[in-house]
C-alpha cells in the first residue's frame, strides 16, 4: 500500500511557523508535543505521573484473573502485578498479536501502514503471569470460575473483565462482513484482533482512491457514512472518515454529495463540539445531515440503503401548558447511493449477555454492570471491569481504558485489604475529530461535560499541534509506556 503524503502540507507548515492566537509560541508548541510534555497534554501534569503510578500495594497471596488481551487488560495486567507481587496472574486472551485501534483512521488516511499498528502481544505479557491463549466461553461468577472454549474450567478470587465488544455487521438486513470491500461499500472497522490484522483499514484506503476515480468522472457521486445506535468504540469515528476521505478529494479539486446518517440529534453530545463541527462541515461540499436515521437494511446488488428514521408528530393541544404534545413516530426511509461507509452494531461479547454478570435490563443490557465511578461489580464484589464492556454512560476508548486502569487496580487492592475504594472514574473520555488531514478537534468530556487537559486552549477549535501529536505521539506513548502500566 503506497502511503499518502499529507494534503495542506504547505499550510501545516506554515501554522507551525506562526504562534496560536491564545500565544503560544512555535517552541512551546513543540514541547508540549515532544514526549517530556506528553504527560500534560494526556489528563496528567508531570508532578502527578510518578505519583499515579505507584499503584496501593498488597502483599496477599491470591489468584486474580484479568479476561481480555486488548489495551484494557494489558494495562490492568501491568499494574497488578506491581500492585500484588505475591499473586498468581492469569491472563486468558486468545490474540498473540496486539492492534494499536486508533491506528486504524491513520491506515484508513494512508498515512499508517499495518506494520505500524501491530505487535507481539507477548511483548506486553510479563513471563510470571500465566497466558491461556482461549476465549472464555461462560462465566460462573456465582463459583468464582470461568470456562475456556476448550472447556478448561480456570477459578479466581478476583477478576478483571477486559473482553471488549463484538461488531455485528449480520444485523443489518442484506450485510455481511464478506460485502465489506465490495459495490462501494467500506467500514474501516473491520478487523480481526485474533489475528492482528486491519483489512477494513486497508479496504478503506482503497475506497478513498475509488471516491476520486468516480469523481474525475465528471458526475459526483453520492456517499452515505452510518453510524448505528448502539453504544460504539470511539463514537466520533464515523465522521472521522467523512471529514478525511471529503478532505481527500477536496485536495484534488473534487467533491461529492456527503450523506452522514446517525441516529442522534446533533453531531456530537458537546454542544460547543457539535456547533464547531457543523461549522467545519461547510468547508466541504454539499455534506447532508440526517439525524435520526438509523442504518436497518441495504440491498448490496441496487445500492440501496434503508434507514429507520425517528421523526416528532405534532400531537393534540395541551389548554394547560398552551402547547402540543410531540410524539414520536418512525419511519422506513430508502436512501441509493455510489459508495457507502458502513459503522456496524456493536455489543458485548456472547459470554457476557449470557452471563449473570451482564446488566439484566434497559439500554444497557448485556453490557457488564460495574458502578460508573468505581467500576467494581454492582453484585459481585471480586469483579472489576476496563474498557469497551463496561456498561456506563461512557468509556468506550482507549484514552478512558489509560484512566480506568489505575482506578481498576487500587480500587480491587482496596477491596481485597477491606478498605474503602476511594478511587473514582469521572468519565473521563477523548475523542481526536479529524475535520481534515492536518487538523483535529480534540474532545475531551466527561460525565459533567467538557474536560479540556488544556483549558487556556479552546476546545472546539481545529488545531495541528492536535494532529502532529494524536499522528506521532500517542502511537510510540502506547506502546512503550500506557501497555506498561507506566502513564
Amino acid at each position: 500500500m503506497k502511503v499518502k503524503k499529507i494534503p495542506h502540507s504547505t499550510a501545516v507548515i506554515k501554522a507551525l511557523q506562526a504562534e496560536t492566537e491564545e500565544g503560544i509560541s512555535r517552541r512551546t508548541a513543540l514541547k508540549m508535543i515532544g514526549v517530556g510534555g506528553a504527560a500534560t497534554m494526556m489528563g496528567m501534569s508531570p508532578s502527578l505521573q510518578a505519583e499515579e503510578s505507584k499503584d496501593t500495594c498488597s502483599m496477599q497471596a491470591v489468584n486474580v484473573l484479568v479476561v481480555g488481551g486488548g489495551s484494557g487488560g494489558i494495562m490492568a495486567l501491568a499494574r497488578l502485578r506491581r500492585a500484588l507481587p505475591n499473586a498468581t496472574l492469569t491472563l486468558i486472551a486468545p490474540n498473540e498479536k496486539h492492534l494499536y485501534q486508533p491506528g486504524q483512521i491513520f491506515m484508513a488516511a494512508g498515512l499508517y501502514t499495518l506494520d505500524d499498528i501491530v505487535k507481539e502481544n507477548q511483548d506486553f505479557i510479563p513471563d510470571d503471569v500465566r497466558w491461556i491463549k482461549d476465549e472464555v466461553a461462560s462465566f460462573d461468577p456465582d463459583n468464582n470460575k470461568v470456562t475456556t472454549r476448550k472447556g478448561e474450567v480456570v477459578p479466581y478470587d478476583y477478576m478483571v473483565v477486559a473482553t471488549g465488544l463484538v461488531y455485528h455487521y449480520e444485523w443489518i438486513r442484506g450485510l455481511s462482513k464478506e460485502d465489506i470491500g465490495k459495490d462501494g461499500i467500506s467500514s474501516v472497522y473491520l478487523n480481526d484482533l485474533e489475528k492482528g490484522t486491519a483489512e477494513g483499514a486497508k479496504i478503506t484506503w482503497e475506497w478513498f482512491d475509488t471516491l476520486k476515480n468516480a469523481a474525475l468522472s465528471g458526475t459526483k457521486p453520492v456517499i452515505i457514512y452510518t453510524q448505528p445506535a448502539t453504544p460504539i468504540k470511539c463514537g466520533g469515528a464515523p465522521q472521522k472518515i467523512l471529514y478525511l476521505s471529503a478532505d481527500y478529494l477536496k485536495e484534488v479539486g473534487l467533491g461529492a454529495q456527503y450523506i452522514f446518517a446517525t441516529p442522534t440529534k446533533t453531531l456530537f453530545s458537546q454542544p460547543t463540539i457539535a456547533a464547531s463541527l457543523l461549522e467545519e462541515q461547510k468547508r466541504y461540499d454539499s455534506i447532508t445531515n440526517k439525524f435520526s436515521h438509523t442504518l436497518v437494511a441495504i440491498d448490496v446488488n441496487n445500492k440501496v440503503a434503508t434507514f429507520e428514521e425517528i421523526y416528532e408528530i405534532k400531537g393534540e393541544y395541551d389548554e394547560d401548558l398552551e402547547e402540543y404534545e410531540i410524539e414520536e413516530d418512525k419511519r422506513e426511509v430508502a436512501l441509493k447511493y455510489d459508495f457507502i461507509h458502513i459503522v456496524p452494531p456493536m455489543s458485548a461479547p456472547q459470554a457476557i449477555v449470557d452471563s449473570p454478570l451482564g446488566w439484566q435490563k434497559g439500554a444497557v443490557k448485556g453490557w457488564l454492570e460495574v458502578d460508573d465511578v468505581s467500576l467494581q461489580h454492582l453484585r459481585y464484589k471480586n469483579v472489576f471491569g476496563i474498557g469497551d464492556v463496561c456498561g456506563i454512560p461512557m468509556g468506550k476508548t482507549g484514552g478512558s481504558a489509560r484512566h480506568q486502569a489505575p482506578i481498576v487496580v487500587a480500587n480491587l487492592v482496596a477491596h481485597l485489604e477491606e478498605k474503602t475504594l476511594s478511587e473514582k472514574f469521572d468519565g473521563y473520555t477523548v475523542c481526536p475529530l479529524k475535520v481534515g488531514y492536518g487538523e483535529i478537534i480534540m474532545a475531551e468530556f466527561n460525565y459533567n461535560g467538557l474536560a479540556p487537559t488544556l483549558p487556556f486552549l479552546d476546545p472546539a477549535k481545529p488545531r495541528w499541534m492536535w494532529w502532529e501529536f494524536d499522528l506521532r505521539v500517542i502511537k510510540p506513548m502506547y506502546w512503550h509506556l500506557m501497555l506498561k502500566g507506566w502513564f
